[in-house]
């Protein structure tokens, strides 16, 4: 048997090995895509089911995180992007009783006692009335300082416009975490 037969021999023997198509460089899409689909289906059912059981408590601690963190910055003038567009709404909405030096830490304690709240898990209902109640407010800026919260109303947001409409984000994970309070932890 001479070299070249010796060398073509072997090269069959490792394209059987490793899959036809493997010598020539080509993939070989019916053996891949089945150990992909295999191992798709041996993790997906590993993955869902920790989705299923820990998601709502990450969404409930996150949510609480971004609360406390932005209520925290409102206690220190100056940190805050939203911190003065917050105190000239509360102004507006209370007619000129409530000025910002005031109403701005009582945001922030506002804020922080969400963001507290939903961190523990504890007093979820009454958490969450505060926080849909701190959402009518939020959201009002919208409407009342169009200049400020749009470039082009209603479709240009600012960059402050594009922070309070995020809060319909917060105003959904808050649903799908009010949803829980009863123990029920099924979402469909």
């Amino acid at each position: 048997m001479g070299d070249d037969q010796i060398a073509t021999k072997t090269d069959s023997k490792l394209a059987h090995r490793r899959g036809a198509g493997h010598m020539t460089g080509k993939w070989n899409r019916g053996s891949n895509l089945s150990t992909f689909r295999t191992l798709f289906y041996r993790v997906d059912p590993h993955i869902t089911s920790f989705m299923a059981r820990y998601s709502i408590s990450i969404l409930r601690f996150c949510l609480g995180l971004n609360f406390f963190w932005f209520g925290i910055l409102k206690f220190f003038p100056g940190l805050s992007p939203a911190q003065e567009l917050a105190g000239a709404t509360i102004e507006k909405l209370t007619y000129g009783l409530v000025n910002p030096p005031f109403s701005v830490p009582i945001l922030a304690t506002w804020e922080v006692a969400i963001g507290l709240g939903l961190i523990s898990g504890r007093f979820l209902r009454v958490t969450l009335f505060l926080l849909f109640a701190q959402m009518l407010g939020a959201m009002t800026p919208l409407f009342l300082f169009p200049r400020e919260t749009f470039t082009h109303f209603p479709y240009a947001p600012t960059l402050e416009g594009q922070y309070i409409i995020k809060n319909l984000v917060l105003i959904g994970a808050a649903l799908v975490v009010g949803s829980t309070v009863r123990g029920d932890r099924n979402v469909e």
